[in-house]
């Protein structure tokens, strides 16, 4: 019967320490995930503003000499991420398959443009600086025109900064959840213990004494916890990698590092802090409060 009685309060305890691990290491994945959309939001944006291209239409004059030297100008520029050349028959063939049917068949000519197609760096990617960019190449006599979506580029502009907006607060208010939910399965592992917190004040344990073992099995239980959470945040982070691999998810390490540490010292650091708090609360209550 003692045996079976044994078995049963291991099981339980058992059952208890896990789903506190599974709280936490729940809690810290969503928050890291959040932590990876925060350090990855730049270069999320960048991504799209990369994809925002000037084009530069060339007059039919233009010599084979001039448009070689233009092109790798342009290539070598600062502000250029790459330039490519487009012959009119190329634009032509590309413009028939857009449309589904050959247009130079009822024209009869190739009514299009020789072009450079000049994709910017993220930096670049504004009005005012792609206006600079595309008036100091118009200069050159053999240029027809330079063209580019400036609405586009705008909207552009404005979206990123309300998504980096909105996700600096829902940051903030992940992080409020994340350290309110793991407080309260800390209290309830806490709270089940709480006759025998009250036992060992009343035959003379210190507060200290009664605190230590609830906090250093709760700093064990956060560890866990969050090595979970990384693991799964990694696992994560590498499928992504594999689908996106234009993001560069894993090109920047220190950085990932440094989250992974902030995940693991932030499940710690919680899991002491609620187990100090609730530990504390228990040590104060008379015990006739314990039944409440």
């Amino acid at each position: 019967m003692s045996n079976s009685f044994e078995r049963y309060q291991k099981r339980k305890l058992i059952s208890s320490y896990f789903s506190v691990i599974l709280s936490i290491a729940l809690v810290l994945f969503l928050l890291g995930v959040l932590g990876l959309l925060v350090l990855n939001t730049k270069k999320l944006a960048d991504h799209f503003k990369e994809q925002v291209a000037i084009s530069v239409f060339l007059k039919d004059s233009a010599k084979e000499v001039e448009i070689n030297q233009l092109q790798k100008s342009l290539a070598m520029a600062d502000y250029t991420r790459s330039a490519e050349f487009v012959s009119k028959d190329d634009a032509a063939e590309e413009h028939s398959k857009e449309i589904g049917e050959n247009f130079l068949e009822f024209l009869g000519y190739n009514p299009l443009q020789n072009s450079i197609d000049v994709h910017l760096n993220a930096a670049y990617v504004s009005t005012d600086s792609i206006q600079k960019i595309a008036d100091h190449i118009a200069e050159k006599d053999f240029v027809a025109e330079v063209a580019y979506d400036s609405p586009l580029i705008s909207l552009l502009n404005e979206n990123v900064k309300r998504m980096s907006f909105w996700i600096l607060i829902a940051s903030g208010v992940f992080t409020l959840i994340a350290v309110l939910l793991i407080n309260s399965s800390i209290r309830l592992s806490v709270y089940s213990k709480r006759f025998i917190i009250k036992t060992m004040q009343m035959v003379g344990a210190t507060k200290r004494f009664i605190r230590r073992p609830f906090i250093w099995k709760s700093i064990k239980l956060g560890m866990v916890g969050s090595l979970i959470a990384i693991i799964a945040m990694g696992s994560l982070l590498y499928y992504a990698d594999i689908r996106f691999p234009q993001l560069g998810l894993l090109s920047d390490p220190i950085h990932l590092a440094i989250l992974f540490g902030g995940i693991f010292l932030t499940g710690i650091v919680i899991t002491w802090i609620s187990t100090y708090i609730a530990t504390q609360r228990f040590l104060n209550l008379r015990t006739d409060d314990l039944y409440y």
